[in-house]
């Protein structure tokens, strides 16, 4: 870390972010940050992630910072086990029980819907309208599925979720930025490979036909901002293509992967975390989720090989 003699405007990357995790983040990124970064123990990340456990086997507590209150949630419950498999992790009972957890909130089809009917009563997004009989999403569904698949999990809830994925992505015409990237990451880990293939090679043409990836940071503007996404929440090919090993890493050539790169790199603030682009309806969302993005930010550039220090 940058000592109090040396300039934070001149430090590293890695060193301004890590100053600005110990001034603002919680205890879970605090945890996070030292694994990634600083070699620090998978068990003390575990140990963070534990408080926001409930009995039902899923996750709350604000884990996810767009949903408040106590109650387990979808989205919750795939962040927590998307932590887990960031530190290796991704097996035995805890996860056992997130997939009964799965299993008890999926709708019919078996899918996840984005917000369970539970988070009535707490505060929410506004984007995220709480419905009594809410819909099975891949939104919420593709994440957690292609995870499990990649971890080599298996569980019977597994069997249906996974057909509905398949279908999901496969009748994808019209889309969002968001609802790709949860297509990408089941298709990352689905097993079916040669399959998987095709249909991320189908969803890199309806990216690029529908202006969904900003290919030159300098002219943002020529890129549409989708339906209810808050002003200049634009995706960038890093959101779809985390690291090299991504199936959409293909859609994009390496001169706009790597101006993509520089631009995530540039877009460092000065007190040593990234911004948060979504819309921020009360102010502990970004401060509770930049020190989150800026986690991922440092990930992705340095899976690419991008120096941060």
């Amino acid at each position: 870390m940058a000592g109090s003699g040396t300039s934070l405007s001149s430090a590293s990357p890695l060193a301004r972010a890590e100053r600005f995790v110990w001034l603002t983040a919680r205890v879970l990124e605090q945890r996070r940050f030292a694994f990634h970064f600083l070699e620090g123990a998978p068990d003390a990340v575990e140990a963070a992630l534990s408080p926001y456990l409930n009995e039902d086997g899923g996750y709350g507590h604000a884990l996810e910072p767009d949903l408040r209150g106590p109650v387990s949630q979808p989205l919750h419950t795939a962040h927590a086990l998307r932590v887990l498999d960031s530190i290796g992790r991704c097996s035995g009972l805890r996860v056992e029980r997130m997939c009964r957890y799965f299993t008890d909130v999926s709708t019919s089809d078996g899918a996840l819907p984005a917000i369970h009917p539970s988070q009535r009563g707490y505060p929410a997004a506004p984007f995220i309208p709480v419905v009594d009989n809410p819909p099975g999403e891949l939104l919420a569904t593709g994440p957690v599925v292609g995870l499990l698949h990649r971890n080599e999990v298996w569980h019977a809830w597994l069997f249906r979720a996974t057909d509905f994925c398949w279908a999901a992505v496969e009748s994808l015409e019209k889309s969002h930025p968001y609802e790709i990237e949860a297509a990408v990451a089941f298709l990352d880990g689905v097993p079916d490979r040669a399959r998987a293939e095709a249909a991320a090679d189908r969803l890199g043409r309806l990216v690029r036909e529908q202006r969904l990836a900003v290919l030159d940071p300098a002219r943002p503007g020529d890129f549409p901002v989708a339906d209810g996404y808050a002003p200049g929440e634009h995706h960038h090919p890093y959101d779809y293509a985390r690291t090299p090993r991504s199936l959409a890493r293909r859609w994009f050539t390496d001169e706009e992967m790597e101006r993509s790169l520089e631009h995530l790199a540039g877009e460092q603030r000065e007190d040593g975390g990234w911004p948060v682009n979504w819309r921020q309806w009360a102010p502990t969302i970004a401060l509770e989720a930049r020190p989150m993005v800026t986690i991922e930010a440092l990930r992705t550039l340095g899976a690419y090989g991008h120096p941060i220090g």
